[in-house]
Order: structure tokens, then C-alpha cells, then sequence
């Protein structure tokens, strides 16, 4: 977001729309600086007030796009934040853990593949050692890779991927991390739009999206007499590094084009409402999703 858009107010231009720049797919899992339009993750936008004040927070996926965003306003807020993140991914890692330490707050990085049961159990140990306790997990990480031909296009291992990432490690990270959490602690997923206008071409990621709504109306019953909630943001089309990584050329360029906004959405636009959730605001809610869609229903 440039100084000239802080003052706009039409959520239909206060951000041009990615597909208005010349893209080209980039290698997955994709990095930031490949982009030709950078995402914006509220670096220039995104200010505190105290609302974590004192937490800490374990955010996978954290290195970049929505997983960066949550990352900069959580420590704006004033919490310390581990970072975990694909070791192809270092370079943005160490990006987002300068913007937490920017903040004041401290950052903790932890590379590794949260397919691996034993790395999962080893980031909330890292998080409990290091930040000295854990108040807030957000299950951010995700795999996706479209497939034009849908079920017939999608080979086993893909599908066993895209499991492993968005479902298995959001199990694993939530088991370590419960026994941690003491009342008034929180869990936050990232389900998406997929979850309920599920895309052929991303049967198997849709899947998992509508797995992780479930889960966490599950958990959040199960967890409600613990004083541990348990939420969930839906996100719609929103501009990361994932999308050019993933999403053939074509898609790319009308990328958000479908919602009634006319654009995709900015990590930027997505962090309030995992402070909303992580927050004492949201205190009688859990179970919940929420939609950040840039008006697509949630239907």
C-alpha cells in the first residue's frame, strides 16, 4: 500500500488488483522478492495497541503472505511470535522475523516440514523453551497445486501432500499445543473459501479446507471447558506467493476478479482478524468461522 492509499476508502480501488501487473509462475513453494507485484503485509500500514500485550504465539506458514501479515500485527500488538516455515523459505523467514524484532518483540525461526509428526511435537517445544510459554497457535500453513484435469490430474502423492500439510500437521501442532495452553489461550485456523465453493481443479486442497472447518468446531466444543477457544478465518482470493506458485498463468491474471470487490484481497486485509480472534474481543466466541472474501458468502 502506497502513502496515497491510506486515506482511501472504497475497498473496491484501495488496492489495484495484482492481475493489472505483468505475472509469470514462479517456482513453488515461491518467495516473496519472486514476485513481480509484492503482496502488501501491513509493514507501512498495521498499527498496535497492546491487545496481545505479554503473548506468545506460534504461527506456521509464518514466513510470508497471510502467515507474515498475522506475524507483524501479532507483535505490533505485543507478542512474541515463532515463525515455522519450509527451509526453501529462509530467506523470507528471516524477513518477517526482522519486521517481529522491529516491533520490540522477540522472534524465534524454525524451519522444517510440518508433515513430519516429530517436527510439529518440536515446534511447540521450541515455542514453550524459547518464548517461555504458548498463548496463541495459528495453523497457517498450506499446500495447494491446481489441476486443470480435476480428480484425474491429481496423483497420490499429491493428494497425500496436500493431507499431510493442511490436515495431519493441524492435528499434530493442536495435540502438542493444548496440553501448554491455559485458559484464555487460542487456537486459529485457516480454512478458506474453498471450503464451501470448492474449485475442481483444487478438489483435494478444497478438501482439506472444509476438514479444518469441522476440526475447529469440533475442538472448540472440546476444548470450551479448558478456556481454550478454538476459531477459524476463511480467507477468499487473496494475493501471496503461493498463488503464482501454484495457479496456472491464466488463472493468475484474474485472479479475484469473480468476487463482488472486483480484486483479490492483501495479506494485510486478513491480520485484524486473527488479532480479533486471538484477542480478549472475541472472548465468547469460539467455533466460528470467519469469511474474509471480498464478499463471496460463505454458502
Amino acid at each position: 500500500m502506497t502513502q496515497d492509499q491510506y486515506g482511501k476508502q472504497d475497498p473496491q480501488d484501495q488496492y489495484s488488483a495484482p492481475q493489472e501487473q505483468e505475472s509469470e509462475q514462479i517456482p513453488h513453494p515461491g518467495i516473496t522478492g519472486q514476485m513481480d507485484d509484492e503482496p502488501d503485509h501491513g509493514e507501512d500500514s498495521y498499527r498496535g495497541s497492546g491487545r496481545l500485550s505479554g503473548k506468545k504465539a506460534i504461527v506456521t506458514g509464518g514466513d510470508s503472505g497471510i502467515g507474515r501479515a498475522v506475524a507483524i500485527a501479532f507483535a505490533r500488538e505485543g507478542a512474541d511470535v515463532l515463525i515455522a516455515y519450509l527451509p526453501e523459505e529462509e530467506a523470507d523467514a528471516r524477513d518477517t522475523a526482522q519486521l517481529v524484532e522491529k516491533a520490540g518483540r522477540r522472534a524465534v525461526t524454525v524451519p522444517g516440514d510440518i508433515r513430519d509428526e516429530a517436527h510439529c511435537a518440536a515446534v511447540v517445544e521450541r515455542a514453550v523453551g524459547e518464548l517461555g510459554g504458548l498463548d496463541i497457535l495459528v495453523n497457517n500453513a498450506a499446500y495447494q497445486m491446481a489441476q486443470p484435469g480435476g480428480i484425474t490430474d491429481i496423483s497420490t502423492e499429491q493428494f497425500d501432500r496436500v493431507m499431510k500439510t493442511n490436515l495431519y500437521a493441524m492435528f499434530w501442532l493442536s495435540r502438542a499445543a493444548v496440553p501448554h495452553m491455559k485458559p484464555g489461550s487460542t487456537i486459529i485456523n485457516t480454512a478458506s473459501i474453498q471450503a464451501y465453493q470448492s474449485s475442481p481443479e483444487l478438489l483435494d486442497y478444497a478438501t482439506t479446507k472444509a476438514g479444518i472447518v469441522a476440526f475447529t468446531k469440533a475442538l472448540g466444543a472440546g476444548l470450551a471447558e479448558k478456556g481454550i477457544r478454538v476459531n477459524s478465518v476463511a480467507p477468499g482470493p487473496i494475493w501471496t506467493p503461493l498463488i503464482p506458485a501454484t495457479m496456472p498463468d491464466q488463472k493468475v491474471e484474474s485472479f479475484g476478479e469473480q468476487t463482488p470487490l472486483g480484486r483479490a484481497g492483501q495479506p494485510a486485509e486478513l491480520a485484524p482478524a486473527y488479532v480479533f480472534f486471538a484477542s480478549q474481543e472475541s472472548s465468547y466466541v469460539t467455533g466460528e468461522v470467519l469469511g474474509v472474501t471480498g464478499g463471496q458468502p460463505l454458502s
